[in-house]
């Protein structure tokens, strides 16, 4: 009999730590269902963004699609000659103004590609996004629709935009 306690104890710990991992991006979801569940109390809704303030990537933002830039020279923020049709494609996704454009500048992790100047990766890679960003705002996105992030990804040079639902915000 205890044996079999003990199997539907694992499997129910084996459960919630699939729970955990599953929706590991997104700890506010889980512990707004886990409140709700329990009874208690919502939090408060965070102020909206005041205009032309900046955004920053929200968790909540569900991505759907994505598109990227690359083959930027080593150690270059300037944006190759290829840059129409990402620009293109993200001015027809931030048509919808639920989606959140979120614009990620990528560094290859080589120590040739650092900014020359700070001689730092994320820096350069923030220089990328910046550019990306500042080309979509000039060809008509809304920059309140558009947050920025870094990361180093080894073997690419570039930016990554992703289009998400953000939702009806209220």
């Amino acid at each position: 009999m205890w044996l079999v306690t003990l199997a539907d104890l694992a499997l129910l710990l084996l459960g919630f730590i699939v729970l955990v991992l599953a929706h590991q991006g997104n700890q506010r979801a889980i512990a707004a269902g886990l409140r709700d569940r329990f009874g208690g109390k919502a939090a408060p809704a965070a102020p909206a963004t005041p205009p032309g303030a900046a955004l920053t990537p929200d968790p909540a933002v569900l991505p759907l699609a994505a598109a990227s830039l690359l083959d930027f020279a080593p150690a270059s923020a300037a944006l190759p000659d290829d840059a129409a049709p990402l620009v293109d494609w993200a001015r027809r996704q931030a048509r919808d103004p639920r989606v959140r454009l979120t614009v990620t500048g990528l560094t290859d992790g080589s120590p040739a590609d650092i900014d020359p100047l700070s001689q730092s990766a994320p820096l350069l890679a923030a220089d990328r996004a910046r550019m990306v960003a500042a080309r979509l705002v000039k060809a008509g996105v809304d920059g309140r629709q558009i947050a920025i992030a870094t990361q180093i990804s080894p073997g690419r040079r570039g930016a990554l935009v992703t289009a998400g639902f953000a939702g009806d915000r209220q």
